[in-house]
């Protein structure tokens, strides 16, 4: 199974904090994983299709260059903390014709050969944590004029419950913004440091103010 649909705005501070303070049944250990980076890091752009199946992913695509479909999914940082990761991102309207969003992106999870990935991914952050208002908002529908840009969200835990399996680590991000769009995908600056836990969830998505 490659995925379940199942991510909002950009990640801010109290995001964690409310993480922090919910109920949560003992954590397992925490999987290695990467610590807590800068809030905005460079990416490889969507070009709509992915790469040979075989070869690494091409360069980032430069700013000017719109793709396929007229929007541009851009990596815009996260945080972490006692094995739980919420990662944003955001979609640009970088067309000429305004760009209408509804619920969620599809999601699609990629190994380095670009290879599909067994995760679950979930709507909303109902059995990894609690208190990520982002992530479990409604659905709505959102117009993008262009320059304007819509944001969404994921959270997952980097934990080991065991010791047999596998962890698995999500370096390449496929998105269909909404169906029938063509599909954009952008090699992660920080993959998803999943450890067994087998799932991600994700927020639905989120008007961007300004330009």
């Amino acid at each position: 199974m490659i995925a379940k649909r199942w991510m909002g705005g950009v990640v801010v501070a109290g995001v964690l904090a409310g993480v922090a303070g919910c109920s949560t049944p003992p954590a397992p250990r925490a999987a290695p994983g990467p610590t807590l980076g800068p809030q905005v890091r460079p990416t490889q752009q969507g070009t709509g299709a992915g790469p040979n199946r075989n070869s690494p992913a091409p360069e980032a695509t430069p700013a000017e260059k719109c793709p396929e479909g007229g929007v541009r999914l851009v990596e815009t940082g996260g945080d972490a903390a006692m094995g739980l990761r919420v990662e944003g991102f955001r979609l640009v309207n970088c067309g000429t014709e305004p760009y209408v969003l509804e619920g969620y992106p599809e999601v699609s999870l990629r190994d380095d050969r670009n290879d599909p990935l067994e995760v679950t991914v979930e709507h909303g952050a109902a059995g990894i944590t609690t208190g990520v208002p982002n992530i479990d908002a409604a659905p709505q529908r959102v117009t993008l004029a262009p320059g304007q840009a819509a944001s969404w969200s994921v959270v997952w835990r980097n934990l080991v419950t065991d010791a047999t399996v596998a962890a698995t680590t999500v370096p390449v991000l496929e998105i269909a913004p909404r169906p029938g769009a063509p599909r954009l995908w952008l090699r992660l600056a920080r993959p998803f440091d999943l450890g067994n836990t087998g799932k991600l969830g994700i927020g639905p998505w989120t008007a961007v103010a300004g330009r």
